[in-house]
């Protein structure tokens, strides 16, 4: 199977918050893309980050790397948004889900059922 290049949007939120929009392989090859990218929104003045995970299809440990080297950085909070089940596993399993601030995420099999009475 290829590797899925590593794609970053960045959205400036507001004067102290970005948000970096992953898509593709978070790996050895590209994890170094996004330490540069939050290197860049936090010299803007943006010390809050926020990485949205949930288009990243591979994440190894040079991206759970990179989490650890943005959070320990000390220029502001990280929060990792849309992390997927198995990133969720990961993240456990190594201990970084208690030093970093993951979003949770809302149950997407749940199914209200609404009926009317009357």
């Amino acid at each position: 199977m290829r590797p899925q290049l590593l794609t970053i949007e960045v959205t400036r939120l507001d004067a102290g918050t970005a948000r970096l929009r992953l898509t593709g392989d978070l790996d050895f090859d590209t994890a170094p893309e996004l330490i540069e990218a939050a290197a860049g929104v936090r010299a803007d003045g943006h010390r809050a980050l926020i990485v949205d995970l949930g288009g990243v299809g591979l994440c190894d440990s040079s991206g759970l790397s990179a989490f650890v080297v943005l959070s320990q950085g000390g220029a502001g909070p990280v929060r990792l948004a849309g992390v997927s089940a198995r990133l969720q596993q990961l993240l456990d399993r190594t201990g970084l889900a208690e030093l970093l601030a993951v979003e949770e995420q809302p149950a997407t099999d749940a199914v209200d059922d609404v009926r009317e009475v009357g």
